[in-house]
């Protein structure tokens, strides 16, 4: 890289951070806090405030590894080192596989007894950890649905409950930070990391966030059952062009405020404390070297007072991978500057090494380096590490509670979405005969994917006794004597194909589990979302028989199954619905549960097909068609719901107010169930091209043969905005349409 750019860089980086002290936060520390943080900044020495900013893993302490039937060992030498020599404020990960409660205990007490009680000013460690769906790395935790699936319930209360008990367990290992929720939008199906998402839509996805961080968080996230909460990750990461973890996006600044930013902001404003940063690059720009996106846009229009947070190694992936850097100083350089407050560096103290060599040479100032520790601070502060940074022994013992797997059953059984039932195969009765079949009917790990009890998610072997695989939880329900197992194929191989099919003309029904191995990022990358030849061909074999097939996908992402569809009687979409989710997928098939759950992503039909639903006129104009296999927010029920008396409070509404509409909504079937209330909303003509519906509401209501229910909802302004031709958010005037169901009223913005 040539000095001149060197130079210019600096220099509009050291203009841009005028006025930083000046920037309007969001108030998430009192003033009390504050005036703490900034009396402790006023006594550290540069290279204690650099510590600060350095995390590392806990590989890089560690004596042993722990795997197999070797013990974990933390190396306390390792650790000193760590913290007395090189003032290191964050460490976070496993090792290898998930520890119990008491060796977490163990390793956190060691490492915040030397922080707290070995070093001249006793700031304590913020360690971190990756609870993506329960406290992920601790044995014996309740391991709720993935995201996808949470957003597939359509349920705010779920996810808020789902906050609470991840962090009373997490809380309870020791650990006070968890790197979730995840806020991109899965708009790219390729994507391996789509399952991490809550789906596809901007309103979904920012609801549920909020809703989930308010649980994990409450009002105060340094409660002793609480933890700091981690946005992750910022932003447009979830769209890689050509759907391959941790590659380019291509996204204009119009789509990335309308579509990519406001999940983010709606999680700022619910208050998480710390964001983590989009390991890839947007429009040519590496994520962690955009000053524009992390200093202008998230810590200045979105007014976030707490902390960034590198992901794994990308600041040095600036120089070795990224290569808009000419060395690892310049790129450290450029991370800090852009807005990076610490680094994941993660296995060694280059950062530390060099970010000091930076700011003693002057190439950093200062300024930005107490910025980023102050942040630092406040969040350690607000957790409460300085009054008592060790685990609490009296929460393990409250680590587990029965009403914990109540709330991850219900979670599974409203995840599991019926998208087909030809004459009502289902629900079947319970003395049916049923042949259990392919590569997902006896796994545990299909049914969780990545970041459980490892970060591939693939052990088998390390997964809880005391839970049922598909098969097993059929066994429980229609009783062994009615259900017979072949596996008939692996993922990519057949396997006896005359077992399977004797079987299953023994049988009265087919129960066909097909889908994914579990996987995570960059290992889960694929070319081609149709399912494996070997399942596709299973399921053809099995339809010679003649025997009504039910088809049961368990994946991560919405594999392409246009090929098997017409075999198929019934077809449930299961996704990754957790630890209960065999049960939850019996109960589904056998009627004791009523289907609810709605897709939050639009299902393909076809490779090229990945139109997401909020599309814009132009893709369905001409030759241009939205023809998804099942549409954003289908799902059956075993009930039917009729949609009538549609009520908007004004045809014409002045800028500023707020449009109240509501609908009645019958029972008019024969079984209590769960509706998914959804409203969109369409502005008919704007100054840039509006899509044709985008969802602005949604209630889930329960309602027993014969009820009915009126369901209210209110518009506000802001749901009327969007972003204009300048890239400024603006409402104009103009005519709208509201839709719910099959219903449609219009009303005039003056």
């Amino acid at each position: 890289m040539k000095l001149l750019y060197k130079t210019i860089f600096i220099a509009i980086v050291i203009f841009n951070l005028v006025g930083f002290d000046s920037v309007n936060r969001k108030e998430l520390f009192s003033e009390e806090i504050k005036l703490r943080v900034d009396e402790l900044l006023s006594k550290m020495t540069i290279e204690e405030k650099v510590g600060q900013m350095t995390q590392i893993t806990l590989q890089a302490i560690a004596k042993t590894e722990g795997t197999g039937d070797q013990k974990f060992v933390i190396d306390e030498d390792k650790v000193k080192e760590a913290i007395q020599d090189y003032h290191v404020g964050s460490i976070l990960n496993v090792y290898n596989v998930a520890h119990t409660v008491e060796e977490w205990h163990s390793i956190i007490n060691t490492i915040q007894n030397i922080a707290v009680n070995q070093t001249r000013l006793g700031i304590p460690v913020i360690y971190g950890i990756d609870a993506i769906h329960g406290a992920t790395y601790t044995k014996g935790a309740t391991l709720f649905p993935q995201a996808i699936n949470l957003a597939a319930t359509w349920d705010r209360d779920l996810a808020f409950k789902e906050g609470v008990v991840t962090s009373k367990q997490v809380r309870a290992s020791g650990i006070p930070w968890n790197f979730y929720p995840v806020l991109g939008l899965g708009r790219q199906p390729l994507w391996s990391r789509l399952w991490e998402t809550f789906g596809e839509d901007v309103y979904l996805a920012s609801q549920l966030g909020e809703y989930y961080i308010n649980g994990a968080q409450g009002v105060n996230f340094g409660a002793p059952d609480k933890v700091a909460t981690c946005l992750k990750h910022y932003v447009g990461y979830s769209f890689p062009i050509n759907g391959r973890d941790r590659t380019p996006a291509w996204i204009p600044e119009r789509m990335v405020r309308e579509y990519f930013l406001p999940s983010f902001e709606a999680g700022v404003k619910a208050g998480a404390p710390t964001v983590m940063v989009n390991s890839s690059e947007i429009n040519g720009i590496p994520t962690h070297s955009n000053y524009h996106l992390l200093t202008e846009v998230l810590k200045g229009e979105m007014n976030f007072e707490g902390f960034v947070v590198s992901d794994w190694e990308d600041i040095k992936r600036l120089y070795d991978r990224d290569r808009v850097a000419d060395s690892e100083k310049e790129a450290v350089q450029m991370a800090v500057m852009a807005g990076v407050d610490m680094s994941m560096v993660p296995y060694d103290f280059s950062f530390y090494k060099l970010l000091l060599e930076l700011v003693n040479e002057g190439t950093i100032p200062i300024t930005r380096i107490d910025d980023a520790v102050q942040r630092i601070l406040l969040v350690k502060m607000q957790l409460g590490l300085f009054e008592d940074p060790f685990p609490q022994v009296k929460w393990s013992s409250e680590f587990y509670n029965p009403d914990y797997d109540q709330i991850n059953l219900q979670a599974a059984r409203e995840s599991i979405i019926l998208t087909k039932n030809d004459e009502n195969l289902l629900p079947l009765s319970q003395d049916t005969k049923v042949l259990v079949t392919g590569p997902t009917a006896n796994l545990l790990s299909v049914m969780n994917g990545g970041w459980t009890i490892t970060w591939q998610g693939n052990a088998e072997n390390l997964y809880p006794s005391g839970e049922n695989t598909v098969l097993e939880a059929f066994e429980n329900k229609f009783g062994k004597e009615n259900v017979s197992y072949s596996q008939g194929s692996t993922f990519d191989e057949i396997l006896d194909i005359e077992e399977v099919t004797k079987a299953a003309g023994e049988s009265d029904v087919i129960i066909a589990c097909l889908g994914e191995p579990a996987y995570c990022e960059g290992l889960g990358s694929i070319n081609d979302l149709t399912l494996d030849e070997a399942q596709l061909s299973l399921l053809k074999e099995l339809s010679g028989t003649g025997k009504p097939i039910v088809l049961v996908m368990l994946e991560g992402r919405p594999r392409i199954i246009n090929q098997i569809i017409n075999y198929c009687q019934a077809i449930i979409i299961g996704f990754l619905p957790g630890m209960k989710g065999g049960d939850a997928i019996a109960d589904v098939i056998s009627g004791n549960v009523n289907p609810s759950g709605k897709l939050p992503i639009t299902y393909p039909k076809s490779p090229n097909g990945l139109m997401c639903y909020d599309y814009k006129p132009i893709e369905d104009f001409d030759v241009n068609h939205y023809t998804p296999q099942w549409p954003f927010g289908y799902g059956l029920s075993y009930t039917t719901f009729e949609y009538s008396d549609m009520k908007i409070s004004d045809r014409e509404i002045n800028d500023g107010d707020e449009l109240q509409v509501s609908v009645s909504v019958k029972n008019i079937g024969s079984r209590t169930g769960k509706e998914v209330v959804q409203l969109y909303l369409c502005d008919l003509y704007g100054s840039v091209s509006r899509p044709v519906k985008q969802l602005k509401g949604f209630e889930k209501i329960e309602l027993k043969p014969g009820e009915v229910k009126q369901v209210s909802f209110i518009i506000t302004p802001d749901q009327l905005s969007f972003m204009g031709r300048d890239n400024k958010r603006i409402i104009e005037a103009g005519d709208f349409e509201v839709y719910i169901d099959k219903l449609k009223a219009s009303f005039k913005l003056l």
